[in-house]
């Protein structure tokens, strides 16, 4: 059994708690230590802002609400954490599992590798197996309140549009913590040293006439300002999803274009153009995991089919990942 923490020997809990609790609405975070010390404490970093942005409540309340949303911090995240801002060597235990990834054999062979560097998207597939997707699955039916059998309760949830907010569940975490997964982006990194993020779940049922596309569109989740620093994002299909069933939408090979684009739009604002007409849709199948880099223009697309797109988004980074301090 791991030795507990208190949250006085959590460097950086009370400056997250003032930073999160009077940043002004909508401000991205600024340091990269607010996003990793959130993933060790095991607390997804809108949530966490949500919760904060609404409640105000004070320190104490805060850390009360931590421990009720995911339990008393782990000794051996924190300590991670605490080395990373140290610059010390990693906790033995953390050090090993590293090193087993590393030492794993890869689950992207040179095709796949091949696909990334050209188009800047690949698909893992098997991710994980039917089995913990359809568990997966359940969680997600059984947070928007909605019946696989009537398609008239597919829009009651009332979410951040097809994102649904709900981050901790055991189901959840098979992903977050599978060797597989890891490795995959260990290859896409060319290190395994990296941190799982937290993230929600997604439910994007199709269309009708009185329930339009929620969206999001193609958007970038990153500044623009250059350079854009590498890294990857995912999302992990729950069932089998074709490309017209809300798919994950993209514009491969941008990010061969990106400066070159940026450069040509001089004072334009990139996020006002519209890219549609040069997406592709990813169809894949149940625990199938699709991941782009963040530099691609991303999005969900309009659901046209009989049947809901259901899936975990899931992510890697690494602890040197920079944050632009100017948003474009």
């Amino acid at each position: 059994m791991q030795p507990s923490i208190d949250f006085a020997d959590i460097r950086g809990f009370e400056d997250l708690w003032t930073q999160l609790t009077f940043r002004a609405p909508r401000k991205i975070p600024q340091d990269q230590t607010e996003r990793m010390l959130l993933d060790a404490l095991g607390v997804g970093l809108e949530q966490a802002m949500q919760h904060l942005g609404r409640e105000r409540p004070e320190l104490a309340a805060f850390q009360d609400w931590v421990v009720e949303t995911v339990g008393a911090p782990d000794a051996e995240a924190i300590a991670r954490y605490h080395a990373w801002l140290d610059g010390a060597p990693l906790p033995d235990a953390v050090q090993a599992r590293i090193d087993a990834i590393d030492a794993a054999a890869p689950v992207f062979d040179a095709d796949d590798l091949m696909h990334w560097e050209r188009e800047g998207w690949v698909v893992l597939r098997q991710a994980i197996g039917t089995e913990a997707a359809a568990a997966a699955e359940a969680l997600l039916w059984e947070v928007v309140g909605g019946d696989p059998a009537v398609p008239a309760s597919w829009y009651g949830y009332r979410g951040n549009g097809i994102m649904v907010q709900h981050f901790q569940h055991p189901a959840l975490d098979v992903a977050r913590t599978s060797p597989r997964i890891h490795k995959a982006f260990a290859q896409l990194w060319g290190t395994a040293d990296l941190w799982t993020t937290i993230d929600r779940m997604s439910f994007n049922p199709p269309e009708t006439p009185t329930h339009p596309f929620q969206g999001p569109r193609l958007h970038w989740d990153v500044s623009l300002a250059l350079p854009v620093p590498f890294a990857t994002q995912g999302i992990l299909y729950l069932t089998d999803t074709a490309a017209d069933q809300g798919a994950l939408a993209l514009v491969p090979r941008f990010h061969h274009r990106l400066e070159g684009w940026l450069d040509e739009l001089g004072k334009g604002d990139p996020r006002q153009v519209d890219l549609n007409a040069e997406a592709i849709t990813i169809p894949a199948g149940a625990g199938d995991l699709v991941v782009w880099r963040q530099d691609l223009p991303h999005g969900a697309s309009p659901n046209r089919s009989t049947r809901p797109r259901m899936a975990q988004y899931v992510n890697y980074y690494s602890p040197a990942l920079t944050v632009h301090p100017d948003w474009r």
